[in-house]
């Protein structure tokens, strides 16, 4: 079946519906690898360790080469604190960022409005579980609930709450989309072309797969990153993506 783009916020060309994880130490090395993928991505996804690292230029950097930024913070902490966040980041331009499903109602309402207040705001992208967790990591911070009861609990508490979309696993991404609607953005980590190591992530699955359980915007990290030929991993990518949604 073919996927919703969401109001148009995705375009229908393939590349425009992968991010590729800059889990980079520094600038330098960001934007090594990023002459690398040549025209085979629109997305670059610009994570906790290259920002703390690279800060605020390197996000402009980026976007005058005409990327679209993904800038995947995670915040959570108290409802003012995140909406400060919020209100910091906004003027960079990126056009997605993360706030954790975790924080609780008041901390996602308090992101909600700061980016409602704002000119120009990010589109607002709940985490609910980590691609890494699995039930037995749910276990022991106290979660009795499995990974996919808990994701569809964040997703529905961050959707009433104003949250433009979730980030969740591949083995989620179906349920979301049906029970969360055709206009939520569902972010989806984990992804693993055939023949990719697996690495610390526990929930997977192909980028066809992904794509076709709803998926709006895949992330894609190492099976990239660490390739020989970057830009050829990416175009295999974008191939996977363009059949997946002629299906």
């Amino acid at each position: 079946m073919k996927t919703p783009t969401n109001n148009a916020f995705f375009s229908a060309d393939p590349r425009d519906r992968f991010a590729v994880a800059l889990d980079v130490p520094d600038a330098k090395a960001a934007l090594g690898l990023v002459d690398r993928l040549e025209d085979s991505c629109r997305w670059l996804k610009v994570g906790m360790e290259l920002y703390y690292a690279a800060g605020n230029s390197l996000v402009e950097s980026l976007q005058k080469r005409d990327f679209r930024i993904f800038l995947d913070l995670k915040l959570h902490d108290i409802p003012n604190t995140v909406a400060g966040a919020v209100r910091s980041v906004a003027g960079l331009g990126a056009e997605l960022l993360t706030v954790h499903g975790g924080g609780g109602g008041a901390m996602l309402r308090a992101a909600a409005e700061a980016a409602e207040q704002l000119p120009q705001a990010p589109r607002l992208i709940a985490v609910t579980v980590l691609t890494s967790m699995d039930r037995g990591e749910l276990t022991s911070v106290g979660v009795s609930a499995s990974p996919a009861e808990q994701a569809l609990r964040l997703a529905h508490l961050a959707k009433n709450c104003g949250i433009d979309g979730m980030v969740c696993s591949p083995e989620e991404a179906a349920s979301l989309r049906s029970e969360i609607g055709p206009e939520a953005i569902l972010v989806v980590p984990g992804i693993r072309p055939a023949g990719s190591a697996v690495d610390d992530q526990r929930r997977v699955a192909s980028p066809g797969e992904a794509i076709s359980r709803g998926a709006s915007l895949l992330v894609v990290g190492r099976p990239i990153t660490r390739a020989e030929d970057p830009a050829k991993a990416a175009r295999a990518i974008v191939d996977e993506i363009a059949a997946a949604r002629t299906v």
